[in-house]
């Protein structure tokens, strides 16, 4: 069988990934996107923590500053002010006297919140301002005690450039942990799927030469059990061609006989009429006669083959079937083949959803086995109950040794291979019975014959809205 790749409905290619690579990507993904969460948090984290120390630390410069630099239009140290880049701007009578720690700083405007603490709307306020050139700055205003308001204003530049480094490690860092975690998955996948690759190709060598030797399993992961499965699966297909070629060969060899009869009789009839020797009539009525069972032997071993060909499961019910109507007419039949035997009858109602025909073939083998046991003048038993039908012979049993074999195809035991048959009725017997959810045993009567049981499943009464299934 020729695997094509899959091509959607408007015709183009579709291309599916390895299962390698697919791991390997997936890893990859999953890494990048832990390490980019992983990022992310702490990138945040570290910005809120710098932020808020350093709005403790204006907080506490602005309540803790002193009056003097609401006095004089000078520059204070930096040592004072606590860092560089800092405006300090002292709101008192209606009046702002501005400091900071630099000269030639860009200016910064103060605006609503600030005014409001000034105006004594607020006690304090914080918030992150742009000045000039696009600088960010943090700005604090306190309103004290004394009537002053304190504003405290530090430029971002510092915390924005340890932030920048820090993104930028981070970055670095992440790459390198998604390029490490592709190359782990492309090893994992790798060498995790090497055992999926030497079971594919021992696969695939059996479908190129047909050995149906079993696989080695090594472990038991799920590779191990998957190949486990393949060898059950190997196991079964060896038995079902062994049971193909076993019934080749046994059908063969039973044809062979006929074959040669009826060849060899037709070989006298041809030789008599073609060499003007006028055969007598009782030879050439017997002659014609052994033909004719040589043919009818010949039909009913090739339906019997036709039967046993059917290994597929019943999918389609054709009729709700009468049980004991069907084995009144399967004794009907038999009784004009043995006219010798008597059959003892009792039947109790039974409905089987099923195939009529075949359920009438396997029990007129079944009556059929018995009849051919059954010396002159013995008697059948058969009855039906529960289901269950019982068919007993008067004939000298089975043995233990052929108990287990009765059912097999073309299986003949020592005392029957001078009688008719072809070994295949109880055989049909069993693949009806199994076909129809049921079950056929052998063993011994209490009369000392062979006891034949098969078991349908059914009802007493045939369901009155059955209709056959679609």
């Amino acid at each position: 069988m020729t695997i094509f790749p899959a091509v959607p409905a408007e015709g183009r290619w579709h291309y599916r990934r390895s299962l390698a690579s697919r791991v390997t990507l997936l890893t990859t993904i999953a890494v990048g996107l832990t390490v980019a969460f992983v990022a992310a948090g702490a990138y945040l984290t570290v910005r809120m923590q710098m932020q808020a120390a350093l709005d403790d630390s204006l907080f506490d410069r602005a309540r803790s500053a002193s009056v003097a630099l609401c006095d004089a239009d000078v520059n204070v140290p930096v040592e004072y002010l606590g860092t560089a880049n800092t405006w300090v701007v002292c709101i008192t009578g209606g009046s702002a006297v501005a400091r900071s720690a630099q000269k030639h700083m860009p200016a910064i405007s103060l605006g609503q919140p600030e005014v409001d603490v000034a105006n004594g709307k607020d006690t304090s306020s914080v918030r992150t301002i742009i000045g000039e050139h696009g600088t960010r700055w943090r700005v604090v205003a306190v309103h004290r005690p004394g009537g002053e308001t304190m504003v405290l204003a530090q430029s971002l530049e510092s915390e924005q450039a340890v932030l920048r480094k820090l993104g930028i490690v981070m970055l670095l860092f992440g790459l390198a942990g998604v390029i490490a975690a592709g190359m782990a998955g492309w090893a994992v996948a790798r060498n995790g799927l090497r055992p999926v690759r030497r079971l594919t190709s021992s696969v695939e060598h059996i479908a190129r030469t047909e050995d149906l030797r079993p696989l080695p399993v090594e472990g038991d992961d799920e590779i191990a059990r998957l190949a486990s499965a393949f060898n059950q699966m190997l196991a079964a297909l060896a038995a079902s061609r062994d049971r193909q070629r076993q019934l080749v060969a046994d059908a063969g060899h039973e044809l062979r006989t006929p074959l040669t009869s009826l060849r060899t009789n037709l070989d006298l009839l041809s030789q008599a009429d073609g060499g003007g020797v006028e055969l007598p009539a009782e030879a050439r009525a017997e002659l014609l006669d052994d033909v004719r069972a040589q043919i009818e032997e010949m039909t009913t071993l090739i339906g019997d083959l036709m039967e046993l060909s059917r290994d597929e499961p019943l999918t389609h019910v054709v009729e709700a079937v009468d049980v004991p109507e069907l084995v009144d007419r399967a004794i009907a039949r038999v009784r004009r083949r043995a006219p010798s035997v008597a059959f003892d009858v009792a039947t109790e109602p039974w409905y089987v959803v099923g195939e009529s025909s075949g359920l009438e073939r396997a029990v007129t083998n079944l009556l059929d086995n018995a009849a051919k046991w059954s010396p002159p003048g013995g008697t059948v038993t058969v009855r039906l109950a529960e289901g269950t039908l019982t068919v007993d012979d008067a004939g000298p049993g089975i043995a233990e040794e052929d108990l287990p074999h009765v059912f097999d195809r073309f299986y003949r035991s020592q005392e029957s291979r001078s009688m008719p048959g072809s070994g295949l009725g109880l055989s049909i017997v069993r693949q009806v019975a199994e076909r129809h959810s049921g079950s056929v045993t052998a063993g011994a009567s209490p009369a000392g014959g062979a006891r034949l049981t098969m078991w349908l499943p059914g009802a007493h009464a045939p369901v009155p809205d059955w209709t056959p299934a679609s």
